[in-house]
């Protein structure tokens, strides 16, 4: 097997042990720690994340992979961004009616919803949150699904893949308590199947982006905080 490919299975896992470790340090920090800014908007973490996508990128195109293993094409690029809206707005009204029902009936043992913390409470917030969330979820989709799925796809079977990447996407979200990592992990599986359909990192991107807007939007509306007020 050509030594790139092993440089670049091998980076990947790599940096995802390294977000792994992040989101685990996170999870600590936040049981005692409030922010007093906006949790997406925080200025070093979008600069790690730039920076750590820009390598995501780097490697991939240095992976000797096809464009069209990695999910860098894009076909039926209206039927997918139209499949995509409608997905990711389907799960954000499912996900948010469930865990305002799971925080009605449980403790923040098993769940603590995050929203709160990344609602824009002013009109600079709400100007530069969407641009925040696309770096998050681009980031987010190219690592675990572009590179973890579709890269690793010549080692292992997809469905493998598919099912233990969405796992490690459910546990990343950890700070959010056990429904958090379950709903999350559904979320990934969800992504997943719909990258492999489409073989296309559009459909899941437009999806993951849509599905935390709406989820935003609608926890503003619950935590009343309009960034226009």
């Amino acid at each position: 097997m050509d030594w790139r490919y092993l440089l670049f299975a091998g980076l990947t896992l790599l940096i995802t042990a390294f977000v792994g470790y992040g989101a685990h340090m996170t999870a600590r920090l936040l049981r005692g720690w409030q922010p007093q800014e906006n949790l997406l908007l925080l200025p070093a973490e979008n600069a790690l994340r730039a920076i750590v996508l820009a390598i995501c990128i780097l490697l991939g195109r240095g992976s000797g992979l096809s464009p069209e293993t990695l999910g860098w094409q894009f076909p039926n690029a209206g039927s997918q961004l139209l499949t995509g809206f409608l997905t990711g707005l389907a799960m954000a009204v499912v996900f948010v009616g469930l865990g305002r029902y799971v925080t009605r009936y449980t403790d923040t043992r098993f769940y603590r919803s995050i929203l709160e913390l990344v609602i824009p409470r002013n009109r600079r917030e709400a100007r530069l949150l969407p641009f925040a969330l696309l770096l998050s979820v681009l980031f987010e989709e190219v690592l675990f699904r572009s590179l973890l799925i579709g890269g690793l796809s010549p080692l292992l079977p997809t469905a493998w893949l598919i099912i233990g990447f969405s796992i490690v996407f459910g546990l990343l979200h950890s700070p959010q308590g056990a429904w958090g990592i379950i709903g999350a992990g559904t979320a990934g599986a969800l992504f997943g199947l719909m990258f492999v359909w489409h073989q296309s990192l559009l459909a899941p991107l437009v999806a993951h982006f849509v599905a935390n807007s709406v989820q935003i939007w609608l926890a503003s509306k619950q935590f009343d905080r309009s960034p226009t007020t």
